[in-house]
């Protein structure tokens, strides 16, 4: 059984002390926007003298955080041709939003992990990255949510980054008490409850299974006040936690899937259905109708980017053909496209930080343009799409 011999929360701040297994647990509750949050956790550490130190990051934070070179390692051009531009675009906005917060109450992003680092490489301690990769946490996210859903919270995200000035004390005062990833997405989340099984309640087991499982006899853990009561509920339930698949990214669902394959399907019967019963003809006006309602929502899509030209002609060329192969995407042709062209240069990488502030960096620097190329223009080849088929079904009924 749990045993807590000290529990205290005051200003958002939460200190338990758990034992648990013969070993000593002490979970510092952060909050994310206090500098309060990372003189407390210093000293505890240095009170402690812990032998494993548990800090509420992954790997790919770690080193962002870490590592002002992180940016440069990026390959744009993988990004692409592994379907991750949406991903890393929204991991953009999250990183932008945590440093707005930041930069507005005068407390650098991630203070209190990086303090907690500090102390702990101090006190000799190991140190424990215990929370999910972001990329598993948002591509479970993307995987739970449908297409206009998807694009909802891509805009969702896109605004948090212009209403930061907006945010007043109450809004604070509710952040320090949640998840960075909670706050953004609060308004989906009501719609779509099962983001929040995502966000917090999985990284929930998944922070007690990695703090529980740590190295030596006392453990000084620190995480978002946020998950303080879901790891209290579950660090004694580790036995029960699946961690393989908290971190599998699901595969499609079938639905998807099927759709995947049946709207192209229909979309080609339409145009047989077309050219069979209304002749040259009608089957003629289909096409154009096709042609020109993907090529031109693509190509918006690109130019609501600041796409080079170039793309522009490509993603209008693509979409038309890409439409209609479940493999490929107007997006991802223009992307490759507008990287080729508008390739990223060394300077572009190191400004990431600075430009990612705000809305408009998003679209000069070239990094982030080009990953709101791949979305803007899948997206217009989407609408165009579905624009489209319903016209070339009443040139049909017309014909027949």
């Amino acid at each position: 059984m749990e045993e807590i011999e000290n529990s205290k929360e005051t200003e958002g701040l939460a200190l338990t002390r758990i034992n648990v297994d013969g070993r000593e647990i002490v979970l510092v509750g952060t909050a994310h926007v206090s500098t309060g949050s990372a003189d407390l956790v210093e000293k505890v550490i240095e009170e402690e003298r812990p032998d494993t130190v548990c800090v509420e990051l992954c790997a790919s934070r770690y080193q962002s955080i870490r590592s002002s070179a992180a940016w440069r390692d990026m390959d744009i051009y993988k990004v692409i041709k592994e379907k991750k531009a949406f991903l890393l675009l929204s991991n953009f906005m999250l990183t932008a939003f945590q440093k707005k917060i930041g930069e507005k109450l005068g407390v650098r992003p991630g203070e209190e992990m990086i303090r907690a680092l500090d102390a702990a490489e101090k006190a000799g301690a190991h140190i424990c990255l215990a929370d999910r990769d972001i990329t598993i946490t948002l591509s479970r996210t993307w995987r739970s949510t449908g297409f206009f859903k998807k694009m909802k919270l891509f805009f969702q995200l896109l605004m948090s980054l212009g209403s930061v000035d907006d945010i007043d004390e109450k809004d604070i005062e509710r952040m320090k008490n949640e998840d960075i990833l909670e706050s953004m997405l609060a308004e989906l989340e009501t719609s779509h409850p099962s983001i929040r099984k995502i966000l917090i309640d999985e990284r929930d087991r998944y922070l007690a299974y990695k703090i529980k499982t740590a190295d030596g006899e006392k453990t000084v853990a620190v995480v978002g006040a946020g998950h303080v009561p879901g790891i209290r509920r579950y660090i004694h339930e580790t036995d029960t936690i699946d961690m393989a698949a908290l971190q599998t990214v699901p595969p499609k669902g079938r639905t998807g899937g099927i759709l995947k394959w049946l709207i192209p399907g229909i979309i080609l019967a339409v145009f047989v259905a077309g050219f069979f019963y209304g002749g040259r003809d009608a089957g003629g006006e289909m096409l154009l109708l096709w042609v020109l309602a993907n090529g031109f929502f693509a190509g918006v899509g690109a130019l609501a980017a600041f796409c080079h030209p170039v793309t522009f002609f490509s993603a209008v060329a693509a979409a038309p053909l890409t439409s209609l192969n479940p493999m490929l995407a107007a997006g991802w042709v223009a992307g490759l496209v507008e990287a080729t062209i508008r390739k990223p240069k060394v300077s572009d990488l190191e400004d990431l930080p600075k430009d990612i502030l705000s809305v408009r960096g998003f679209w000069r620097n070239k990094v982030t343009r080009i990953l709101l190329v791949v979305v803007f223009a899948n997206l217009g080849s989407s609408i165009g799409t579905f624009v489209a088929l319903p016209l070339m079904i009443r040139v049909l009924g017309a014909a027949g």
